[in-house]
């Protein structure tokens, strides 16, 4: 049976700046009243240290623009940054844009008609006859599902897949107000922008795909939101996530993992969607994992914050970097629904 074995990752940012700086120059000035002082609590408890926008408040508020001028910008700044993640990916897997077979991009944080696949085929040199998939409004887990739906077409159909998440959350900056709302002071504290593409081909060296598993708990839907407004895409964030996750995650670890006649103690990787702090220590909990078992997950939200859908990716990139490399890891994410998603992927040479 043919192996989709992930053979090149490859990842792109925008300009970065200090967590601090951005609550001192811009947000601090953005919030009033008792507001502010749960803001500033906030930001300096979200474990981030740095994060990177396409559009840095610090240079160009776009918290008044209307959606339509949002979208627009979307499609000038994704472009470039999806174009650089996928040349290094493809670099790496030592392959040409015209061998890929399936595109698969993924993006809640803009839409356009043709969008990020037809103008990155186009731009890149991918043949007319590659196939391609756009995942939206799947939010932080959209990259597993992505990487299912890649790995499925390497599996039956013999050819290599690629994988693009780019998401530029900066782009949704809300408008300022007095009035106290911790979902968004919560998603400006923590919200980040990246591009991060992976190729995946049939069998070779690399990591392979073992399986990509979900579940959704839909009496939950409404503890995690992405609503269209007239002042671009508005984050609803209920406080209550973590709790669903404990009910979770440890059955949907395990239940992968036995399949597949391993343990939770026999996972040396483990990339975990870092969506803030309490999230990382309710898995961590939960698992019973060591105290070093998320040091790639915490790394990442501390450098790079809560990039959306790469991010799960990028600390993936962190491990496979690592020295040693981990011989088996488990990705986890988690978004709207509530869902939650697991890969497991094993070293393979």
């Amino acid at each position: 049976m043919t192996v989709p074995v992930i053979a090149g990752v490859g990842t792109a940012h925008p300009p970065s700046a200090d967590q601090q700086e951005l609550w001192e120059r811009f947000f601090s000035r953005h919030y009033s009243g008792s507001t502010r002082a749960l803001a500033e609590r906030i930001f300096a408890n979200s474990g981030v240290s740095r994060r990177q926008a396409a559009v840095s408040p610090l240079i160009e508020d776009v918290s008044d623009w209307p959606t339509e001028r949002r979208m627009r910008r979307y499609q000038v700044e994704a472009l470039p940054l999806g174009k650089e993640a996928v040349g290094r990916a493809l670099t790496s897997a030592g392959l040409d844009a015209g061998d890929v077979g399936l595109f698969v991009v993924c993006s809640c944080t803009g839409y356009a008609t043709p969008g990020l696949d037809i103008l990155l085929a186009r731009d890149l040199g991918m043949s007319p006859t590659t196939q391609r998939m756009f995942v939206g409004h799947m939010g932080c887990y959209a990259a597993l599902p992505g990487l299912g739906a890649a790995s499925d077409f390497v599996v039956s159909r013999g050819r290599p897949a690629l994988l693009l998440c780019a998401e530029l959350t900066s782009l949704h900056l809300q408008p300022s107000s007095a009035r106290v709302d911790t979902q968004q002071i919560v998603s400006h504290a923590l919200f980040s922008d990246a591009a991060v593409a992976a190729v995946l081909v049939p069998g070779g060296r690399g990591y392979a795909v073992r399986e990509v598993t979900s579940v959704t708990d839909t009496s939950t839907a409404d503890h995690m939101t992405w609503d269209v407004t007239d002042t671009g895409f508005r984050m609803g964030l209920s406080p209550k996530v973590p709790q669903v996750l404990s009910t979770h995650v440890r059955g949907l670890v395990e239940d992968l993992l036995v399949r597949h006649g391993a343990t939770v103690s026999g996972v040396d990787g483990w990339a975990v969607h870092p969506g803030g702090p309490r999230i990382l220590n309710v898995v961590e909990r939960e698992l019973e994992l060591p105290l070093t078992g998320l040091a790639a997950s915490r790394a990442t939200l501390d450098e790079h914050g809560n990039c959306s859908s790469p991010t799960v990716l990028l600390i993936l990139d962190r491990l496979l970097r690592a020295a040693p490399s981990p011989r088996r890891v488990v990705m986890l994410a988690f978004g709207p629904g509530l869902t939650l998603y697991a890969v497991l992927l094993e070293r393979h040479v």
